[in-house]
């Protein structure tokens, strides 16, 4: 069993580890004059669009942060709103074809970072520490708070 002081170092350098990687992806990322967070949800959009509340939760925000966020990226030209068919009420976000090149951009820019990272690290530990990371990542979805 581990130890308590294994599990606290453990999380540390996850939460470290996460913290340092989108701040390197975001250094890369910065001459698209893109914030993290706005190149977050070129990235999280999926191609067909989305409705806000849904991106709110893919991205980690709540939903007055999202509004401001979105905001900005469309009066920047990223993405445009329009009103969902299905609910009036409801508005669905989607890249406009200048930020869709662009995400493109942050793929393979997010891409040479990773194998950049995980160049020399052996294939089958990262299969292990991916599926220690989605079993973990289960778990705290199911955490009842």
């Amino acid at each position: 069993m581990t130890n308590s002081n294994d599990q606290y170092r453990f999380s540390l350098l996850l939460h470290e580890t996460a913290r340092f990687w989108r701040q390197r992806l975001d250094r890369r990322l910065k001459l698209l004059g893109l914030s993290q967070s706005q190149w977050l949800v070129l990235l999280k959009l999926p191609p067909e669009g989305s409705t806000q509340k849904v991106l709110a939760e893919a991205v980690g925000v709540e939903g007055p942060t999202l509004v401001g966020l979105l905001d900005r990226l469309e009066g920047n030209g990223w993405i445009e709103r329009r009103a969902c068919p299905d609910d009036r009420r409801a508005k669905r976000v989607l890249l406009t074809p200048k930020a869709q090149e662009t995400r493109a951009t942050v793929q393979q820019v997010a891409s040479g970072l990773r194998q950049e990272i995980l160049a020399g690290i052996d294939e089958s530990r990262v299969e292990q520490c991916t599926a220690v990371l989605a079993e973990i990542r289960q778990r705290i979805e199911a955490l009842d708070d």
